[in-house]
């Protein structure tokens, strides 16, 4: 079972190899640009041995020895032509070297670092693909601002592990090796004192490597945290501001706060002893080359060119490994991210709809539940749920808090899909029934409008070419929303700012109104789609509504029993299952639950007017 988001202090170590084999199928179209930068590894390492057989070259011509350290291969490079002297020519030649490098250098660097971008770009896409097929009840449970912690933070994080981790880091394991072997065939006994520390340092950095890896883990899940806490604070600002909250959400965040900190500092010291411990250990394995070294030297075993060789070569071998705490922190980083990443997408998002399925060009809507039976999580909301709605018909579901209205509507929409029984429209059940499709044949009218960036025209049609400017009026116009826009400088080019703060919540409301109109929908449901207009405008929708419902199927879930009066039928649900069913002045007859209901909302102002 794959772990919760909010669960993610609990994911167990998880082998970087297997990460990278989930890695590969993002990195594979672009093995081309892999391969060249890998090409250019050992070019790379040779370019290194280069420039310290030339220092050492030019102190044996000094010391009056006609002797070239290092790779006999490379004598050539010291060969200085006719005219010129032995040292300036070596000069000459180290300069052209650290030019070649540079370009070698430059060369890898963009091949990796475009390589990552392509990479990203294909698994951000991915998993912004993956989250929108996510089912609701993911999003139910799940923070938000840890899933943009997700789909930005970590992914970027990613795009670090190819501009400065991955392939430099194989290029200095490249690097080490070569050196440590040129190093014991050029001189065992004086390689073997050279590398006298490296199994302690090998073992130290292998402790350091779960100490690292664990330290990043515990930063991300901060970071989730951090940015999770300032989501819900931004969203709820206006209710923080009201109750005075200001002081408990500061106190709240800086707890938060301090965690991501305290992490942080866990890991810099585990960073930082690690590049300390390298150190202390390149200069250890100098003292010993120089000790050691001075002794050959004396009896003539050694050229004081092949001295200053192991020298720069411990240096250059011992480089990598003291540049290892800074790459392999990015790449710790980096997999603690791709941990993370990898979690989500493992996510089950919703099924693929089969190729055979039923896809209906027009429906008459007809709506049937058969022994409906769905729960949230253990708490069961439906219990065998049955009742029709013939093609046309306008059905009210009312009922108190929690008995079920809102998810009727949803599970209608393919929103969740039922425990138990079936949906039918026109006798096919919706399951067979591509959720596109479905929903293209349905407008839902929800209590909380959500407006996205744009302009209002765009709003309505939800950028849609097929719905004209024209039909984008006479929708507005049918629910008295073009007053409204004549008032606007821009009219339908007016743009709408974030969650649409610029317009009030009746206006809200009109244009969504508009906006299920536009997509032209033989079945409509509204969900509470009155209860947060004032009366002016409540007045307004429900004129709207007579044309807007004529000759739709309907189902209306309402509190304001004002809005529902003159629906063909009232369904009442109570726990989740159907107590009562039929018209208003029927119901109230009855004296049973919707009287009741009524009676709550009319009967003390009623007397009250009396």
């Amino acid at each position: 079972m794959t772990p919760g988001l909010h669960e993610e202090e609990l994911l167990g170590r998880v082998l970087d190899s297997q990460l990278l084999r989930r890695l590969w199928p993002y990195l594979r179209p672009h093995w081309r640009l892999v391969a060249a930068a890998t090409a250019l590894i050992p070019l790379r390492a040779l370019l290194e041995m280069i420039p310290a057989s030339l220092f050492g070259s030019a102190l044996n011509h000094l010391a009056g020895i006609d002797q070239f350290p290092g790779l006999q291969s490379l004598r050539f490079l010291a060969q200085a032509p006719t005219g010129i002297g032995e040292i300036p020519w070596l000069a000459l030649v180290f300069v052209a070297v650290a030019a070649v490098g540079a370009g070698v250098d430059f060369a890898r660097s963009i091949a990796m670092a475009v390589m990552g971008q392509r990479a990203m770009l294909q698994l951000r896409g991915a998993l912004f693909d993956h989250v929108q097929r996510l089912p609701l009840r993911f999003f139910d449970r799940y923070p938000v601002g840890r899933l943009v912690t997700r789909l930005g933070n970590d992914v970027e994080n990613l795009s670090e592990m190819f501009s400065a981790g991955l392939i430099a880091l194989i290029a200095d394991l490249v690097m080490m090796a070569a050196f440590a072997g040129v190093l014991f065939w050029l001189n065992w006994k004086l390689a073997i004192v050279a590398m006298i520390v490296v199994p302690a340092m090998a073992g130290a950095a292998i402790v350091f490597r779960w100490k690292v890896r664990d330290a990043f883990r515990v930063v991300r899940v901060k970071i989730a945290r951090i940015n999770s806490h300032l989501q819900e604070t931004i969203t709820g600002m206006r209710v923080v501001q009201l109750f005075a909250r200001e002081q408990r959400n500061l106190d709240e965040f800086m707890a938060i706060n301090r965690e991501h900190r305290d992490a942080w500092f866990y890991s810099i010291q585990y960073e930082s002893l690690l590049s300390a411990t390298i150190t202390l250990a390149g200069n250890l394995t100098t003292a010993f080359i120089l000790w050691y070294g001075a002794k050959l030297l004396g009896v003539g075993s050694v050229a004081p060119g092949d001295l200053l060789l192991f020298v720069d070569w411990m240096r250059r071998f011992y480089r990598p490994l003291q540049d290892l705490s800074a790459k392999y922190s990015v790449m710790q980083s980096s997999m603690a991210s791709l941990e993370r990443v990898f979690q989500l997408l493992d996510f089950e998002a919703e099924r693929s709809e089969p190729e055979s399925a039923f896809r209906p060009h027009k429906i008459r809507g007809e709506i049937v539940f058969e022994n409906v039976s769905f729960a949230y999580e253990a708490q069961p909301i439906l219990k065998n749920l049955s009742f029709r709605v013939a093609p046309g018909e306008r059905v009210a579901l009312v009922g108190h808090t929690g008995a079920g209205k809102t998810t009727v509507l949803k599970l209608l929409a393919r929103m969740y899909e039922p425990q138990g029984g079936r949906i039918l429209i026109d006798g096919t059940d919706i399951r067979d029934i591509p959720r596109a499709e479905l929903r293209r044949h349905i407008a839902f009218v929800l209590q909380d409008v959500f407006l996205f960036t744009g302009d209002l025209a765009y709003n309505v049609s939800l950028g849609r070419p097929e719905i004209t400017a024209t039909e984008i009026e006479a929708a507005a116009r049918t629910v008295h929303l073009e007053e409204f826009v004549r008032r606007l400088p821009l009219g339908y080019a007016q743009p709408v700012h974030e969650r649409g703060q610029n317009f009030s919540v009746g206006e809200r409301q009109l244009l969504s109104f508009a906006r299920a109109l536009a997509q032209k929908p033989e079945i409509l449901l509204l969900d509470e789609a009155t209860s947060s207009v004032d009366t002016e405008t409540e007045a307004l929708v429900q004129d709207a509504l007579h044309s807007l419902l004529s000759g739709k199927t309907s189902i209306v879930v309402a509190h304001r029993l004002s809005t529902i009066q003159d629906v063909d039928r009232i369904y009442v649900l109570h726990h989740g299952e159907l107590r009562e069913s039929g018209r208003h002045e029927d119901l109230l007859a009855q004296r049973g639950l919707y009287w009741r209901l009524y009676q709550l909302q009319y009967a003390v102002q009623e007397r009250t007017a009396a």
